[in-house]
């Protein structure tokens, strides 16, 4: 049975289990014509999305790095403390460990912001990647008269699917 016999069917019963009636649909009615785009693939495929991911690697790689050193010197400095603590004064110990902690807080305050940073960029980003498939799929929609096309589906034969078209289309589309 054809996906539009099936509709009629579940529209049918539905308007049977409501009281109502439907007329028998014509012989010549035509076929839906239903699409699929996954946008996981999309996202991980198309050139813009690649190329984002790249600028914001660029971007945020210095920070990253700063932030991984900072990280490393501290974890440095705390071994030393440890190892030289039983021999320090109880004075030279108070203040390093004082200092360890002051750095400690500066460490995760960095590290929190530099991903509270990343994630910002990371939605305006993205926002701008989907705004641009959108009117990829928006334009396929149009161009090839699709009925209906989905994005989030739990299963999609290959027949519909036509992420790859998306995609050829984005990666196309300078």
């Amino acid at each position: 049975m054809s996906l539009s016999k099936h509709l009629v069917a579940a529209a049918a019963l539905s308007a049977l289990s409501l009281g109502l009636s439907l007329a028998a649909p014509s012989a010549s009615a035509e076929e839906l014509k239903i699409g699929y785009v996954n946008s996981e693939r999309v996202m991980r495929e198309a050139a813009p999305a690649k190329a984002a991911q790249a600028k914001l690697e660029a971007e945020f790689s210095k920070r990253e790095g700063e932030v991984n050193d900072m990280g490393n010197k501290l974890r440095t400095a705390a071994a030393k403390l440890e190892k030289e603590g039983p021999t320090l004064s109880e004075a030279e110990r108070s203040r390093r460990q004082r200092d360890l902690v002051e750095q400690d807080r500066d460490f995760k305050r960095k590290q929190r912001e530099l991903q509270e940073d990343l994630n910002q960029r990371k939605n305006e980003e993205l926002a701008a990647v989907v705004e641009r498939a959108n009117k990829v799929i928006r334009q396929i929609f149009e161009q090839e008269k699709y009925d209906l096309i989905l994005q989030e589906v739990i299963f999609a034969g290959p027949r519909v699917d036509i992420t790859k078209k998306v995609i050829d289309a984005m990666n196309a589309a300078k």
